[in-house]
């Protein structure tokens, strides 16, 4: 590209869902509602795993570092994505597109890690109930956690310093309603194979490795499942892995959906719709998934409500 037709962009501009008027405070309250139910659901859980002891388990760890992470994950886009349904200033500097790229990077690769860990939690709950408790260690717990976190985190600083030293050309116009990879890419001018590479890299080590652990624990759970000879053993063994299941199934298949295709098959409008559900909808069902057929997590809030009523 000659020089001379390069323009460095100081900002993009977040077109969102919609230009109608009317719609847009439609979708300002449906998502600040979304994102209230959000805040209070993973807050709730977070405070009952943490101050329950009955359920200071390894699994209702990894369920309440979840709940963190959907805490942060879906303030990274909700705050933005009001302020663009009621404002007539729909930009975002290029440090603040920087900054949401890669919080939201880092928190969606750590979620991925950190299912993969609970998927593993569930296996050896299920296929060594007796040594549970021993090999699902406390030191074990903090250790898989933290490497979901600095995984997550370490990859996010590679695709965002790969993103973000790519050459926009003059357009700054972002058709989607946060800084995410798709529209920034077709943005961009001087897309090299090296950085398909990365992208590639990127979803090999953040998405595809992580749901292969997923599916080998579950394969290795229905095997464990199998040997259960009582119906009523199998139907609880199952029991315990339905909320993870769902919930792997929703989050993982939703990001499948955007980042497993080509650049060039990408469809903004279609996607956009795919977007709401994992940035803001999933952290809003998850602790509701975690929760609703839970007789722990239903006991604590029971806990928590009569203590609240009679203090």
């Amino acid at each position: 590209m000659d020089e001379k037709n390069f323009t460095e962009v100081q900002e993009f501009i977040l077109l969102g869902f919609t230009a109608d008027l009317w719609l847009q405070r439609v979708l300002f309250v449906v998502f600040l509602i979304i994102y209230i139910i959000s805040l209070l659901g993973n807050i709730t859980l977070i405070s009952l795993i943490y101050t329950d002891s009955r359920i200071h388990t390894p699994m209702y760890f990894f369920i309440g570092n979840l709940s963190f992470l959907d805490l942060w994950y879906s303030s990274v886009y909700a705050p933005k994505i009001l302020m663009t349904c009621i404002s007539d200033d729909k930009s975002i500097s290029f440090a603040g597109c920087l900054a949401q790229f890669f919080f939201s990077a880092g928190l969606a690769y750590s979620e991925c890690y950190l299912l993969a860990a609970m998927a593993y939690d569930r296996y050896v709950a299920i296929s060594n109930p007796l040594l549970y408790s021993q090999v699902m260690s406390s030191r074990l717990c903090a250790n898989l956690v933290a490497a979901s976190y600095l995984g997550g985190f370490l990859n996010s600083t590679i695709i965002t310093s790969e993103t973000f030293t790519l050459r926009f050309c003059g357009n700054n116009i972002i058709d989607d309603f946060f800084c995410d990879l798709p529209p920034l890419v077709k943005l961009a001018c001087d897309v090299k194979v090296s950085y398909q590479a990365v992208l590639y890299f990127i979803l090999a080590s953040n998405v595809i490795s992580p749901s292969m652990l997923i599916l080998a624990s579950y394969l290795f759970i229905l095997a464990a499942i199998l040997r259960i000879r009582s119906t009523q053993g199998r139907l609880k063994a199952f029991s315990t892995c339905a909320s993870h299941l769902t919930a792997v199934t929703l989050y993982y298949g939703s990001i499948l959906f955007i980042y497993s295709r080509p650049s060039t098959s990408y469809a903004l409008e279609r996607d956009k719709v795919v977007s709401v559900f994992y940035t803001v909808v999933i952290p809003m069902l998850n602790p509701f998934i975690y929760s609703f057929r839970n007789k722990d997590v239903k006991a604590a809030l029971r806990k928590m409500v009569d203590r609240a009523k009679y203090s």
